[in-house]
């Protein structure tokens, strides 16, 4: 493993290139991305025939002067990158497919920056990816700007969008005015309703200025015991509303998709976990990089489970890794000719371990073209 003051160096060489080696290290990451997909097949995010993106901001503290670092919205002092991943469902984890460094005062809707960093997610995604329908990008209310939704849907992109919404004083009076008998309950991951929550769908004047297509979804939810009320609450019920563009779909399921968008927040946690807690180093183009190789390792660790575990295990999160796998001891034993990894047979995870590297074995070796089915 390098040394710290090696990674510095070769960061400081690399950020002198200007963006040559962010262009670079992008573009292998998105060949290996399409390889890995290919290689995946039925367990590839995309197997179902849309794929997932989730925007979502992240504050990374800063302790010393570093380029760019500035007061956050929190009170904090640090910076505020905006990053993307790629949502594997409920049977897996994700992968980063965009990380942009900004300044710690940087806007949380910022519609520009909203836009930057779904250009450099689809542009990780396999070609046939980068527009169309089947690709859906997913945003809290950050990302419900009408410049920003007027990219996505643009003629000749036509990306799906469900991006959370402010609630205004005109979407507060269309919800004031839905009659009883127009909410739906809500539903939960395992289809059954969700209790004490409720949807519907509300249109007219909240939609003016939004793209045609635009649907405007409401929920309605008992607060949790303990949550603070809000000056928004109907009735003592928590409002939450989105938009999307995603016609002839119930708004239930609707609701469902776009809360799965919490899961951002556990691949965010991966990043913390992974390099994400601080960045090391002072100027923001050598901490761009570091964002880079961070991404990186988080591909690493989505990509091997998603081609060699099954099960629960493809869950695992970047600490159950290395506990689990990556620090389980072996013997490398030589004979016959050949070598042989010797694993202990009381390490609970070992049948994991044998059998996530029988999979990789089996699979083609780089370079050679991957089996079509």
């Amino acid at each position: 493993m390098a040394s710290d003051l090696t990674v510095s160096r070769l960061i400081a060489a690399l950020a002198e290139s200007g963006t040559k080696a962010l262009t670079a290290i992008r573009s292998a990451r998105s060949r290996a991305r399409e390889r890995v997909w290919a290689l995946a097949a039925k367990t590839r995010p995309d197997a179902g025939g849309h794929v997932v993106a989730d925007i979502d901001g992240v504050l990374v503290i800063a302790h010393s002067e570093k380029q760019d670092a500035a007061p956050t919205w929190k009170k904090s002092f640090g910076h505020h990158p905006l990053m993307a991943f790629v949502d594997h469902g409920p049977g897996g984890s994700g992968e980063p497919v965009a990380a942009l460094l900004r300044p710690g005062n940087a806007g949380s809707n910022t519609a520009s920056d909203h836009i930057a960093a779904a250009r450099i997610a689809l542009a990780q995604l396999p070609k046939p990816l980068r527009r169309g329908r089947q690709t859906l990008i997913r945003t809290d209310s950050a990302g419900g700007t009408h410049e920003f939704v007027n990219w996505l849907t643009k003629r000749g992109r036509w990306l799906s969008c469900s991006v959370g919404m402010t609630i205004t004083a005109d979407i507060h009076q269309a919800v004031l005015k839905i009659p009883a008998s127009a909410w739906t309950p809500a539903v939960d991951g395992d289809g059954h309703i969700r209790d004490g929550a409720w949807v519907a769908e509300i249109g007219g004047r909240p939609l003016t200025g939004w793209p045609t297509g635009m649907r405007l979804i409401v929920r309605k939810e008992r607060p949790h015991p303990g949550a603070q009320l809000r000056i928004t609450d109907v009735d003592g019920n928590r409002i939450a509303c989105f938009a999307t563009n995603t016609k002839n779909i119930p708004i239930a399921e609707l609701e469902l998709r776009h809360r799965r968008r919490a899961r951002a927040e556990d691949r965010i946690r991966n990043a913390r976990d992974t390099g994400l807690r601080n960045l090391p180093l002072h100027d923001t183009a050598q901490n761009q990089l570091w964002l880079e190789i961070i991404s990186l390792a988080l591909d690493l660790l989505a990509w091997m489970p998603m081609l060699a575990l099954r099960g629960e295990a493809r869950r695992w999160e970047p600490k159950k890794l290395r506990l689990r796998l990556f620090s389980a001891a072996a013997q490398l034993i030589r004979t016959g000719r050949r070598r042989l990894l010797r694993f202990n047979n009381s390490w609970p995870w070992t049948d994991v371990i044998t059998g996530a590297i029988r999979r990789l074995d089996i699979l083609p070796n780089p370079g050679s073209p991957v089996p079509t089915t």
